[in-house]
């Protein structure tokens, strides 16, 4: 039995005539198969478990009503968000052992990821903004980023970037056709993987795919490294050993997942048309939408 499923062919229309893909997953034997649901079922428990007591905790104890908790917060709920959107569909398929996911559904899990995506970004941008004030401005601090209108602005304005940029791509994914392979090497539908497989051009996609990523990305990186550079000055002025300490503490974390999230975005959206590159992407996925939401647990 094919394992591609065509709808009805229409003439004179331009819509796709590929009514679901079908995912390769991560391994392809049946026992990996199984050590990957077991694998994948913890590290979702775990990470949903450990994020929402984390919000929890911050929503019921007073001394932890502060920026740095708010948006540690926000950054639990994203994370909750950005596993549940591959890790349930992908532990149904291993059971059922089906590998297909319908067009609309594709399209659907494509939006959520870079909507969440998206929205970490920005958001590890307010939080470099948070210690830039916190170590170079403390004097100031309490009053600029005390007041919860601030905080919200910020979160606000982080969530209609992200939905821009997560509908911008989704529509300029929705007009591309696909008539021919439907085969996605990957455990969840993304940009790179679909534009590999239509059978239109997707030239004016990966452009858009650059520049968007060049102005949403873009920015808020320039942002981040302006605001650490203003840190480490500071820090370095900083004459107590144990001072410089505790403030590299602060950020430490907070600026190895920025070099892990932009690092890894780079890898997967900048090499467009690599496909011998798909298994690395693989890799890639796992960290993305696995192994860096359960980040806040350490």
């Amino acid at each position: 039995m094919s394992l591609q499923k065509l709808m009805e062919p229409e003439a004179g229309t331009n819509r796709t005539a590929v009514a679901e893909f079908v995912l390769l997953g991560l391994v392809q034997t049946e026992e990996m198969q199984s050590a990957v649901f077991v694998l994948l079922l913890f590290a979702y428990l775990v990470t949903i478990g450990g994020n929402l007591s984390i919000l929890a905790a911050i929503l019921v104890e007073p001394k932890l009503h502060t920026p740095m908790y708010f948006f540690l917060g926000n950054v639990s709920v994203l994370d909750v968000g950005c596993i549940t959107v591959t890790a349930p569909a992908m532990l149904g398929r291993l059971l059922s052992h089906k590998s297909t996911i319908s067009y609309d559904a594709c399209l659907s899990q494509l939006f959520f990821f870079h909507l969440l995506a998206g929205m970490d970004c920005f958001l590890l941008t307010a939080m470099a903004y948070d210690r830039f004030l916190a170590i170079c401005r403390p004097l100031t601090y309490s009053t600029r980023m005390n007041q919860r209108t601030v905080q919200r602005m910020l979160v606000a304005a982080s969530w209609a970037c992200a939905f821009t940029n997560a509908l911008t791509h989704t529509v300029a994914m929705s007009t591309l056709n696909f008539c021919g392979p439907n085969e996605v090497n990957h455990f969840y539908c993304d940009l790179p993987q679909l534009f590999q497989l239509s059978c239109s051009s997707t030239q004016l996609s990966e452009l858009l795919l650059f520049a968007v990523g060049f102005i949403m990305a873009g920015a808020p990186l320039v942002l981040i490294i302006t605001s650490y550079s203003h840190v480490a000055a500071a820090v370095l002025r900083i004459r107590s050993v144990e001072g410089r300490k505790k403030a590299f503490s602060t950020c430490g974390s907070h600026l190895t997942v920025v070099c892990l999230f932009f690092g890894t975005g780079v890898f997967n959206y900048m090499r467009l048309g690599s496909e011998e590159a798909s298994d690395k992407d693989k890799g890639v996925g796992v960290f993305n939408t696995v192994i860096n939401p359960m980040r806040s647990l350490t």
